[in-house]
């Protein structure tokens, strides 16, 4: 920022902020006070869905890495390094996606040389950070906590240059924190867990439940006495359940015989119910279920059609939210025209549509050479136009 810049920003007037609400509770612990349900709580979430869920950490995975991997559009080649440098060893794109997506926060602190100028981005775990509001409302710094360390890390310097960028996504009923897919998921999450925990209990009892021992006294009273019926019970359940001994012949003594029991088919079908979360998990970070290997989903005619889908309705605009919000937080330094922006002619799953808008423009006789190359996003030379009104003439 130049001197003038500093100075016109110092004294500019206008009409003041409108006052926003002011919460000192972490927005991501949610309490239904009228039922049984539990607090979303987010490290808990994070464990179940990406650490043990398989639906949801390829959901997650799949978005963050084509954001990730994706070409850029040429820029300053300073600019362009800071955004494609790894932060703690992870791309800060795909760092930066995965946060938003979870969260539904992400925090990019601004690390700067003496001379003032950004030297790396940093993504801060968004869920040690709590804003610092000020007297209107609006947060005036962000508190940085792991254990009982903090660090405040005010939102502006000295010069006015940002010290830390906050993108975050649309939260409809909180003003200083974004909404992420995983409080939508979570139960979802919930349901694919227990399911897939339950057929792993039906699966080490042979999917059906043991049966019964029944003793027939042969018309005599009494039973079995307890030190019979305890060493029965541990005999079965060391010598015959469980996957390893599934089909192992039982030996049984006198007025002792076996009733199978079976669950119904009903009951028996989780399949169905596995499934059906599966979709909610996917839909909720929108991915198309087809992308995860999800049955019984026929929305796209194929893979081809599933994986433009995903690139228009879910990586596009999340790659868009996240490069506006840093080109505009590193225009101090980096006063270009040419935005940070995936380069959409260098993405496979977009190949036949930019195929057919290239057909469409260079078909257009009645654009400038400049004018096409505009529609198409690359670098406009100053002569050409004039070339093209002449050969109109």
């Amino acid at each position: 920022m130049s001197i003038l810049q500093s100075l016109a920003a110092a004294f500019k007037s206008g009409a003041p902020r409108v006052p926003l609400a002011r919460t000192y509770s972490s927005p991501w612990i949610f309490a239904d006070c009228g039922g049984a349900k539990a607090p979303f709580e987010y490290q808990g979430a994070v464990r179940r869905a990406y650490l043990d869920n398989p639906v949801a950490q390829r959901a997650v995975r799949l978005v963050a890495e084509g954001i990730g991997g994706a070409a850029l559009l040429a820029t300053d080649p300073l600019l362009e390094r800071l955004v494609r440098a790894t932060t703690a060893g992870q791309p800060l794109l795909e760092t930066l996606a995965s946060q938003l997506l979870l969260h539904g926060n992400a925090y990019v602190q601004v690390l700067k040389d003496g001379a003032g100028r950004p030297v790396e981005l940093f993504a801060l775990r968004p869920e040690r950070m709590t804003a610092v509001i000020g007297a209107d409302g609006w947060p005036e710094a962000f508190a940085y906590r792991v254990g009982e360390q903090v660090l405040t890390i005010p939102l502006l310097d000295a010069d006015a240059s940002p010290n830390l960028i906050h993108i975050r996504s649309f939260h409809p009923a909180d003003d200083h924190y974004g909404a992420g897919c995983l409080a939508a998921a979570d139960q979802a999450i919930a349901i694919h867990n227990a399911a897939a925990n339950w057929n792993r209990a039906l699966l080490e009892n042979a999917a059906r439940p043991s049966g019964a021992l029944v003793y027939d006294a042969g018309g005599e009273a009494g039973g079995l006495t307890t030190e019979q019926f305890d060493r029965l019970r541990n005999e079965l359940a060391q010598a015959f359940s469980g996957e390893t001994n599934a089909g192992r012949p039982m030996l049984l003594e006198g007025g002792l015989k076996w009733q199978s029991l079976s669950l119904s088919p009903a009951d028996m079908d989780f399949a169905t119910l596995k499934a059906a979360a599966a979709r909610d998990i996917a839909l909720a970070f929108g991915v198309p279920p087809m992308l995860l290997g999800l049955p019984g989903d026929s929305t796209y005619s194929n893979y081809r059609e599933a994986n433009r889908a995903l690139w228009r309705l879910t990586l596009l605009p999340l790659a868009g939210k996240i490069l506006a919000a840093l080109h505009e937080g590193l225009a101090t330094w980096f006063d270009t025209a040419a935005p940070l922006a995936i380069d959409l002619d260098r993405v496979p799953a977009l190949a036949e549509d930019r195929q057919a808008l290239w057909t469409q423009v260079s078909g257009a006789d009645f654009l400038t050479a400049d004018e096409k190359r505009t529609m198409l996003r690359l670098p406009v030379n100053g002569t050409t136009a004039q070339k093209g009104v002449e050969n109109k003439q």
